[in-house]
């Protein structure tokens, strides 16, 4: 019949449609920094402009200006492929660098677009910067107007995929009330728009959507139950990451020494602290404000330089004082100048923070934390792996306040088991009987043997 023939148009015609929008989606400058984060900060430097293990990525598309778009792609899926190709560009960087870049075979033209706008963005500086002024699209959107884009091209695309729904419905009506008079019959009017509204059909069919959202929304939230990705509590002492692993070169493992030999790399207690600040009594960033709640907790007596004798059992009150003392001396020697109700007042805001410390262990705030289905071992990771620190927390000797930088999420996890090459296969007994590996590293059928090969994906490995 007629009415049908032009409803199937209709409806191929809303199929095409909305097939067009999801082909013609544009790339996301969300989605394109999640998967930095994921997948490249780790050898990228965040700024985009520093060099890390990895080149700068600033001016990424003018690097690769002379060759087809298709090659960049090609270099982020498999690198080693597109340098055995004889690729000028490729070779010219792994001449440069000559380490190994990891593949990224399931990344989409959408997906690497959307972290090549990232970049340029965060390089440019209309991303965590000033806002520039002109806005030419591509690398010169902001991060808020990507950030609005998804949301309004998939409400536009339910307003228009409902008024289509709607004019359909409208048609169905009149093209059945005309094929009605045809046929002999009365011609009745069709439903009314409220009636039609309310039929059994578009009822059935928001329950299901009603449903499927839902679940969508249930499953996704489920999913990222616990995750915090960028976490950055502010903790009771303010340690500075940058002065001490940065500006100082302190080794993570002097003080997280839990991280080379057990499941935990714990966190460092009193003493470790005052190994250094025994004879470090004034920080250069805080002073002695905030060593002074250091020596409160561990018993020690900067004004002496020695620690307290029976300090559990001492009364507040003389403990208070000893601090006392030291705060307006430090304060007067900074200041020596200063009135004596403003130095009365600098002391008693000073103990204010100080006390509370006394006498109890420092309660740093937690900022990584698997759930408890999930078997992790620092050990196994740094100690055998070999794994820096920087590849799962990021460059911590930049960080003031530190933050949980990866999403420490399974498929974070496996990607990298999928990625990462084991270091010092030939030489670690501990791989002797994976006989084949070592056969075709000899005859040069493979270049390196990656985590998942030797059983790095087996579910058994963190659950069980």
């Amino acid at each position: 019949m007629l009415h049908k023939h032009i409803l199937s148009k209709l409806f191929a015609a809303v199929f095409f449609l909305v097939l067009g929008f999801g082909l013609n989606a544009e790339p996301s400058i969300d989605e394109g920094k999640a998967l930095f984060k994921a997948n490249c900060a780790n050898c990228h430097a965040k700024n985009m402009k520093s060099k890390l293990t990895g080149p700068a990525l600033a001016g990424l598309e003018d690097r690769w200006a002379d060759y087809p778009r298709e090659d960049l792609y090609s270099w982020v899926r498999n690198s080693q492929k597109l340098i055995a190709s004889g690729h000028p560009r490729a070779n010219e960087l792994w001449n440069e660098w000559g380490s190994i870049m990891n593949n990224f075979p399931n990344l989409t033209d959408e997906q690497i677009e959307g972290i090549i706008l990232y970049v340029n963005g965060v390089a440019d500086g209309s991303i965590g910067g000033a806002p520039t002024v002109a806005n030419t699209g591509g690398a010169g959107s902001t991060e808020a107007t990507s950030s609005g884009m998804g949301t309004t091209f998939y409400i536009m695309l339910l307003a228009v995929l409902g008024i289509l729904a709607f004019i359909l419905m409208r048609i169905v009506s009149n093209l059945n009330r005309m094929a009605d008079i045809r046929d002999g019959g009365e011609g009745k009017a069709g439903k009314s728009i409220l009636e039609s509204l309310l039929s059994p059909r578009v009822i059935g069919f928001v329950l299901f959507v009603l449903v499927v959202l839902g679940g969508y929304t249930t499953a996704n939230n489920a999913i990222s139950l616990g995750r915090q990705q960028g976490y950055q509590p502010e903790q009771p002492i303010k340690f500075s990451h940058v002065t001490h692993a940065g500006i100082n070169k302190i080794d993570c493992q002097y003080c997280h020494d839990g991280a080379r030999r057990s499941k935990h790399s714990v966190i460092p207690a009193t003493n470790t602290c005052m190994n250094c600040h025994a004879a470090i009594t004034a920080g250069s960033k805080y002073g002695t404000a905030e060593l002074t709640k250091i020596f409160a907790s561990a018993g020690f007596n900067p004004n002496t330089g020695k620690y307290f004798e029976n300090f559990d059992s001492m009364e507040k009150e003389a403990i208070e004082k000893e601090f006392a003392a030291w705060v307006e001396a430090q304060y007067r020697e900074k200041n020596p100048e200063a009135k004596d109700k403003v130095v009365e007042e600098e002391v008693k805001l000073q103990l204010a923070n100080i006390m509370p410390h006394a006498q109890k262990e420092i309660e740093w705030i937690r900022i990584h934390n698997l759930p408890d289905h999930a078997y992790f071992n620092h050990a196994q990771h740094v100690s055998v792996g070999q794994v820096e620190c920087q590849t799962c927390h990021g460059p911590v000797e930049e960080m003031e306040v530190v933050q949980q930088y990866s999403p420490l999420s399974m498929g974070w996890c496996i990607n990298c088991h999928r990625e990462t090459e084991v270091k010092a296969f030939k030489d670690n007994p501990y791989y002797e009987s994976y006989e084949r590996y070592h056969k075709e590293l000899k005859e040069g059928d493979r270049t390196g043997v990656t985590v998942e090969e030797i059983g790095g994906l087996e579910c058994q490995k963190c659950h069980y």
